[in-house]
């Protein structure tokens, strides 16, 4: 590093006073003191002094040997310069940079050679302090002031400044660089702060070099004639060449640093940020790909598009070379404007194309490909950071398909065309599929004759040609409808059988009851006929669970708040987990209003809830939480549009096989042991859900845990969804079943007291009975006639003898029309029909009809294991009657009669 000139030096170098002088003071003491001792001796004796100037003598003799032995081993040094001529002191003298020390009051105590030629001084005297040299400009003192604010905090501080002209005299030069550093120096007494000044001028020349030399050759990058851009793994543009923003039509300085995006320049590009490599794999592909310039006008271009992966296999920026392949002064060439063409109508294809040889290996693809085997693995690297083989295509698809692949891949490549597409999974994540052809790159169909002849010579070479599809989507489709078929059969026939089913449990049912009446409680038979109307009633609980899984049960739709309906349930929930299931609610805020019937809602949640902790034997946690979901929010595949209210339940569990989720909602379909579930659980919810103009979405990982998702429609004012049948009668035993497939306590049933809502409250066409007259009707028990319609010969007896055993009168027709006979024989005495909705020859609704001809005011009672929304749309608008849900008790059949009597 060359030095600054200045003055003359002296010969001695640097100037020292940080040695402390002698003590004149201490020295006169001594003399003093042996003067004293000498004066002393005088005035004594001489027998008496002689031994104290022996005394004495020896004292001296002592400290003189000290004396020599301290000298001797460096404890003691001579003074003068050779005492201070030590390694340190020479290197600190000979420095190039200059050195100052000065002490914490200012006074300078040292200062090398260096720090003098600069300072211009050969003394203490004319030495010139840091402040004093570097004065001028008004940067050059305002870091001047912070370096002396840094030694005064006695801390280490540094700055670079630029003197013009430099000081020392040094007329050779206009201007020079100097680093000033400062940092404390601990002492024994006091402190001090060495000052270092550095001259940085050519080290400041070197880096203006290499920096012009580096903004010429990003010029020369920029302005390329080809384009180039650099890719993060975000697919973000870090950087990209003028010649290619020109192209493109964007301002350079708008792009770099993540101002602008891959898919805003390449949409669907995403397989340059998506390909995966190996650790340590340097991986170039090649695309051809029509970029989109700012006006939205294509661009075609072919990249070569290179990655360096990282030992952790993470992808590091790409260096991108993009050609310009659009129409210029090249544009007359019909074989190159024929290629582009090809290109871009090969890589903007929906389906996925290569060329593969003998073996499988992929040599060419377009952008489909790339796109759908983004999973393909790779060949290991080679040493020295070379680009990997190229991947293999038996590697892309699941090791099951991959027998069928290689078949199909040798008939090809042996010239045989005309092969029938074949359906492969694919690797990778997900649950992916495509449908393959492979055809002979160089055949017309037949075998080549000298296919084998030349299998050795080009055997590398194309010789396949691959075409895919995706057929995820219509595979998952596929599924759902063939799923949502199966379980649309699996409902007519489970209702179809809770119909009949019903019908069989009207008669054990009621017939139960006649013999109750006709026994005491003490009886020996009563006890025997309480457990067959109990067991009866238990199979009827199984009988609605069919029938919410079918979604022909009755409901009592109402406005409801999500959020008190499940706090309602708390206390329960919590009974039924026990206390090692922790139970978390998380309502969302201002949830809407959903219409459902609540017991029916409070029993998905109950049946839910059962199952999660019969998954986690071992303890967990058990998560609901309510949202709103806008019609434009995010929903799986399947929720129906609109705006909906979701519940979530999500449990810790031990989560669902995917080929056990395909089934869970089918009726009689459990994992658990005999004994312990029927399989209605959840598909008793499934039912309901729908039933309610829902839907229900099944997340689970194994090990992991499940999340049920139910989406319920919001409800707005004045639109109704859902008809709003009478209640339900209660059911003799009081309950209902909590949850088929669980063990669990009875929740309780709907309150009959529950006051129903009107008609026009409800907007159901006057299916309910009226409002109550202010004072209380009359009893008209056992007054009037009945006509009973009912095909089912047991049913019919036992309901008309419960009846005339009220005293009412009762005629019995075992079909539509033998009631219709009736009807036009006791023309106006007849006062109610209670006919059953499913019959031969002629159904309940075409019965109500004809009544209607003859007898528009007469009062009509359905009975039917069907919900009433099941048959109301066969009737005309507006048309009045009562409904009664098999299997009812012969109570409830005769105050059921007797309420439409009196109004």
């Amino acid at each position: 590093m060359a030095e600054v000139s200045g003055p003359a030096v002296p010969a001695s170098g640097s100037i020292d006073r940080s040695e402390r002088p002698g003590r004149v003071g201490l020295l006169l003491m001594l003399a003093g003191l042996l003067v004293g001792a000498v004066v002393g001796l005088s005035f004594v004796a001489n027998e008496q002094a002689q031994p104290l100037i022996l005394a004495l003598l020896a004292l001296l003799a002592m400290a003189g040997v000290f004396f020599l032995f301290a000298l001797a081993i460096g404890a003691l040094q001579l003074a003068g310069p050779a005492s201070r001529d030590d390694i340190t002191r020479a290197i600190v003298d000979a420095a190039p940079e200059g050195k100052l020390v000065v002490e914490d009051n200012g006074r300078m105590i040292y200062a090398n050679e260096a720090y003098m030629r600069l300072a211009g001084g050969d003394s203490f005297s004319n030495l010139r302090s840091i402040e004093r040299i570097f004065v001028g400009a008004p940067e050059v003192s305002e870091a001047v002031y912070r370096l002396a604010q840094a030694s005064r905090d006695d801390r280490a501080y540094a700055e670079e400044i630029r003197m013009s002209p430099p000081p020392g005299g040094a007329a050779d030069r206009d201007f020079a660089w100097y680093r000033i550093a400062v940092r404390p120096i601990p002492r024994h007494r006091g402190s001090a702060a060495l000052w270092t000044v550095s001259d940085i001028t050519h080290e400041r020349e070197r880096q203006e070099n290499v920096f012009q030399e580096l903004q010429h050759a990003i010029d020369y990058l920029d302005h390329a004639p080809a384009g180039f851009l650099s890719i993060d793994a975000a697919g973000s543009i870090v950087y990209m060449n003028a010649t290619l923003a020109s192209w493109l039509g964007y301002d350079l300085a708008t792009v770099g640093s993540g101002g602008l995006k891959l898919l805003e320049i390449a949409p669907g590009a995403d397989m340059l940020t998506a390909s995966p490599g190996l650790p340590g794999e340097v991986r170039t592909d090649r695309y051809d790909i029509d970029l989109r310039r700012r006006n939205g006008q294509p661009l075609p271009t072919r990249l070569y598009h290179r990655v360096a992966y990282g030992q952790d296999g993470a992808p590091g920026p790409s260096r991108t070379f993009v050609l310009n392949r659009s129409a210029g002064s090249d544009a007359d060439e019909p074989q190159r404007a024929a290629e582009v063409r090809l290109a871009r109508f090969l890589n903007n294809s929906p389906i996925a194309i290569a060329t593969l040889d003998r073996d499988g290996r992929v040599i060419r693809a377009n952008t489909s490909f790339v796109r759908l085997f983004a999973g393909m693995p790779r060949q290991p690297a080679a040493e020295g950071g070379r680009d990997a083989p190229d991947p293999m295509m038996r590697d892309a698809v699941l090791e099951r398909d991959r027998g069928v692949i290689e078949g199909a891949l040798a008939r090809a490549a042996n010239g045989f065309g005309g092969l029938d597409p074949i359906e492969v999974g694919l690797s990778g994540p997900g649950d992916r599929s495509a449908r393959v052809w492979m055809s002979p790159a160089d055949s017309d169909g037949t075998p080549s004759p000298d296919a084998e002849a030349r299998a050795g010579s080009d055997g590398d070479h194309e010789r396949v040609i691959l075409y895919a599809l995706d057929t995820t989507a219509q595979r998952q489709l596929e599924q759902q409808v063939a799923q949502t078929q199966k379980m649309d059969t699996v409902g007519q026939l489970a209702g179809g059988i809770a119909h009949d089913f019903n019908n069989v449990l009207q008669a054990i049912i009621g017939y139960s009851d006649l013999l109750l009446a006709s026994h005491r409680p003490t009886d020996h038979a009563f006890q025997d006929i309480m457990q067959i109307k109990q067991n009866a009633n238990r199979a009827a609980s199984l009988v609605r669970q069919l029938l919410a899984f079918s979604r022909r049960q009755t409901l009592r739709p109402e406005v409801m708040d999500v959020g008190e309906a499940l706090s309602d349930l708390t206390l329960l929930l919590k009974r039924l987990l026990g206390e090692r299931v922790q139970l978390d609610f998380r309502h969302g805020r201002e949830i809407w209003p959903i219409k459902a019937d609540v017991n029916q809602f409070e029993q998905v949640i109950v049946n839910l809830a059962v199952n999660a902790r019969d998954a986690m034997p071992g303890g967990g946690s058990l998560t609901i939480r309510t949202a709103n979901c806008p019609v434009d929010g995010e929903r799986p595949v399947g929720i129906p549009a609109g705006d909906h209210v979701m519940i979530e339940v999500t449990d810790t569990g031990e989560g669902i096989p995917p080929e056990v989720r395909q089934k869970i909602f089918e009726p009689f379909f459990t994992t658990k042991e005999i004994g312990k579930g029927t399989g209605l659980g959840l598909s008793t919810v499934f039912g309901i859900v729908n039933q309610s103009g829902g839907a229900i979405d099944v997340q689970s990982t194994v090990g992991e845990g499940t999340t049920f998702r139910i989406y319920l429609p919001r409800h707005e004012p004045g639109i109704e969804a859902l008809p709003e049948p009478l209640p339900p009668p209660r059911t003799a035993s009081g309950s209902t079943t909590i949850g088929a497939s669980e063990r669990s306590e009875p929740k309780p049933a709907a309150d009959d007291e529950t006051e129903p809502k009107s008609a026009t409250e409800s907007g159901t066409p006057a299916a309910r009975p009226p409002e109550p007259p202010p004072k209380p009707a009359a009893d008209h028990t056992g007054q009037g006639t009945v006509l009973l319609v009912e095909d089912e010969d047991p049913v019919r007896a036992v309901n008309s003898r419960a009846l005339s055993a009220r005293g009412y009168t009762v005629l019995e027709a075992a079909s539509g029309i033998e009631a219709l006979r009736l009807i036009e024989e006791y023309a106006d005495g007849i006062d109610v029909v209670v006919s059953d909705v499913v019959m031969p020859e002629m159904d309940g609704p075409t019965l109500l009809r004809e009544l209607r001809k003859h007898m528009p005011d007469l009062k009509v009672i359905f009975v039917s294991g069907y919900a009433e929304d099941a048959f109301r749309k066969n009737l005309p608008e507006g048309e009045t009657f009562n409904f009664l849900p098999k299997p009812f008790s012969l109570k409830q059949l005769v105050e059921t009669v007797k309420q439409t009597m009196a109004s």
